[in-house]
């Protein structure tokens, strides 16, 4: 699953993006709200108030002269300037080393407070020359803190000597007295603010019973339905879920009523939270996204909590629709843990299930979810009246991934010559973000190349970069194990080709890839497959074991490059006896442990009991064993009957490192100059009588096995084996 825009202009000039179709809508005419202060602008505008007071009195104070109390008491000795007008006393300020002498004269407006005494002076500098000023009016200070209980001797020496103008210091104004405690409180309160929103943040203390699901704005989402490619069946199912939250009257007029969950399920990577995103933008409504992983919690009863607030919040805001990712995180079935209940993640899936069915049926509330493990959720989860439908957000088919491409190379600059359509032909089994990558590698490559545009070449080794890994040509490789690799790949090769109901050989090389693979043969299918017969796996099989039988025939010996050749052979065979009745045990399944559904690992290997006996699981050994050993001889009397086209097959692979379809076939038809009957097929009726097979429905483990288009690879420290 892709986005896809609506027009697009001719290659291989790079597009200009479009615009949304909704623009206008969602910018609301092209004017958008201004954004809000943020927390840091308003403690920049308090520290700046601060700062500003402290500069405002230290600037207040050095506009003041410091004179001390004894000077001054001598001025107010020699008395007012209205009778003394020309002495003056003369004082040395400075340093030791180079004193100022200061005059200070024609003392006034004198007023004795509590703390310090203040009034205005004549101050000159009459000595050294160089630095002698004008005389110049000036305030002063002089502190009295300790004489302030003088019984008021200064007030009574300035009435002695004349002063008149004599006056007590006025009353501190409220903002003298109050203003710095205020200031300070305010930034304590501040500053506990602060704490608090830290404190209360997500994973705090102090959050812990908070949602932390995210409303989503629609103008942020710029995605919307017509912006989907790939998935047409899922995106029609859910435009009447959005198509509900517009126009409700019309659903409810006869009586009907949307469903109150919607479960979007699929393989990863196919696009199901991109789907969820569309329905955000299409809806405009209110859109909160939360992952099941966010209710989860060391500390019982949070997560329940946190549903109960999500809920809250969804019903404060309806109608709206809830959107919970990976909700396997949170809804797996309760009781199904092996060590004993697991309290808090039940408590919420309770939470959950009591919340959903909760909702009358006009509340407009929706909740929708994504997981790629529905075999693992509850069944009251999955019941009707909380998830009423399951989407299915499949693997898009040939049609679906050529549209999905389209989209991804709208921004690369394209080859003539590429053929978009061939390109999803041979990506059978891709999803969307597998589509992706794949453009992205061949844009990569081509720009490595120096090329100017991306090319035919650049798509082909960018499915086998994304199956199977970077090529490793800098490895060395003794010639020994070169040979024997030439001879495995080839025998791959050859039985693919000769073999009935086989996907044709793509290509074949012997040039390390990805962690461990010495070489590979990669199969491509014609088309998309959803079944499998009891013929095609038997092929299968015979081309997983052809690389150790040619090891066997050519070289007397086997290596372990076979590993995982023998690994998946055993299990396709195991699968045949125990899930689809292809043997001679009948039509039984004895498989207890089903694979994930569209994550394809193995089931847990303790749930659930053994239902046959010891005396059956000793038959299901020993007819796996039989259709390995009945391959085994078959691959041999392949290979044993076209020795020389192997041994010419190898040593074209020793020269060229890597062949294709047509190198392959030339090859074959060379050293094969007449037409014989195709090995391993002369005895297909015995085959049949003896496993009875019969056109069966393989399920969905078959389904994806016979989509995947990529190559087989052996194992460990092995070169790759052929297979689908």
């Amino acid at each position: 699953m892709s986005q896809r825009n609506e027009k697009r202009p001719d290659r291989p000039q790079p597009p200009t993006p479009p615009e949304s179709p909704n623009k206008d809508q969602r910018d609301g005419g092209g004017e958008r709200k201004p954004a809000p202060m943020s927390g840091n602008t308003v403690w920049y505008i308090l520290a700046a108030v601060v700062a500003g007071l402290l500069l405002m009195n230290f600037m207040q104070d050095d506009d003041q002269v410091r004179i001390p109390y004894g000077q001054l008491v001598r001025l107010i000795e020699l008395g007012p300037p209205n009778v003394n007008p020309g002495i003056a006393i003369i004082v040395s300020e400075g340093p030791d080393s180079d004193p100022l002498s200061v005059s200070y004269s024609k003392l006034r407006d004198l007023k004795i407070g509590q703390s310090a005494i203040t009034g205005k002076v004549t101050r000159e500098v009459v000595s050294p020359k160089d630095e002698r000023t004008e005389p110049k009016e000036v305030s002063f200070r002089t502190g009295r803190v300790g004489l302030h209980d003088d019984n008021l001797a200064l007030f009574e020496l300035a009435r002695e000597n004349g002063f008149s103008d004599v006056s007590a210091e006025d009353a501190p104004g409220i903002w003298t007295l109050y203003g710095p405690m205020i200031i300070f409180t305010l930034l304590f309160i501040g500053f506990l603010v602060f704490l608090m929103r830290r404190m209360g943040g997500a994973g705090s203390a102090m959050a812990f019973g908070r949602s932390r699901g995210r409303l989503i704005a629609q103008e942020d989402v710029g995605i919307d339905f017509d912006d989907v490619a790939g998935l047409e069946e899922a995106v029609d199912e859910l435009r009447e879920v959005v198509d509900f939250l517009k126009t409700p009257e019309k659903y409810q007029l006869l009586g009907g009523r949307i469903p109150k969950g919607v479960l979007l399920v699929g393989p990863p990577g196919t696009g199901k939270t991109l789907l969820a995103k569309a329905i955000a933008g299409e809806a405009g409504v209110p859109f909160f996204s939360i992952s099941g992983s966010d209710f989860v919690e060391m500390f019982v009863g949070v997560g329940a909590a946190r549903v109960r607030d999500m809920f809250q919040q969804a019903q404060s805001k309806a109608p709206c629709i809830v959107f919970i990712d990976e909700l396997d995180a949170l809804g797996k079935t309760r009781g199904s843990s092996t060590v004993g209940g697991h309290d808090e993640r039940e408590q919420t899936l309770n939470a959950l299930l009591v919340e959903m069915d909760g909702f009358s049926s006009n509340s407009s509330v929706i909740v929708m979810a994504a997981t790629n493990r529905p075999e693992t959720l509850d069944p009251a989860l999955l019941r009707p009246g909380r998830f009423d439908r399951n989407v299915l957000v499949d693997r898009p088919d040939v049609r679906g991934r050529e549209e999905i491409l389209d989209v991804h190379v709208d921004k690369i600059k394209l080859d003539e010559e590429v053929n978009l359509r061939r390109v999803a032909e041979i990506t059978s089994g891709f999803v969307g973000a597998d589509l992706a990558n794949l453009v992205n590698e061949a844009a990569l490559l081509a720009a490595r190349a120096g090329k100017s545009a991306v090319t035919m070449e650049e798509f082909n080794e960018g499915v086998e970069r994304v199956t199977t890994g970077l090529e490793k040509r800098q490895r060395i490789i003794h010639e020994d194990e070169k040979t024997r690799v030439a001879y495995h790949e080839s025998a791959h090769a050859m039985v693919a080709y000769y073999l009935p109901d086989t996907d044709p050989v793509h290509k074949v090389s012997i040039i390390p890839r990805g962690l461990a693979a010495l070489g590979y043969t990669m199969q491509r299918p014609e088309g998309d497959r959803y079944l499998v017969t009891q013929r095609e796996l038997i092929s299968r099989i015979q081309v997983l074991l052809a690389g150790t039988v040619a090891e066997e025939m050519i070289f007397d010996d086997i290596s372990t490059g076979a590993q995982n050749d023998l690994e998946r052979a055993t299990e396709i065979a195991r699968g045949m006896v125990m899930d689809y009745g292809m043997s001679r045990l009948g039509r039984v399944n004895y498989r207890e442990n089903r694979r994930a559904l569209f994550l394809g690992t193995g089931g847990d290997p303790t749930a659930g009991e053994r239902t046959h006996s010891e005396q059956t699981a000793r038959e299901i050994d020993e007819e796996i064993k039989h259709i390995i050993d009945t391959s085994l001889e078959k691959v041999r009397d392949i290979l044993g009957t076209r020795r020389e086209t192997l041994v010419a097959l190898a040593e074209t692979l020793m020269e060229k490192e890597v062949i294709d379809t047509e190198e392959l076939k030339e090859v074959i038809e060379r050293t094969t100059p007449s037409p014989r009957i195709v090995p391993g097929t002369d005895d297909v009726a015995q085959q049949q009588k003896d496993a009875a097979p019969r056109k069966k429905h393989t399920g969905h483990h078959d389904e994806q096995a016979a989509s995947d288009g990529s190559p087989e690879t052996d194992g460990a420290d092995d070169e790759p084996a052929a297979g689908s």
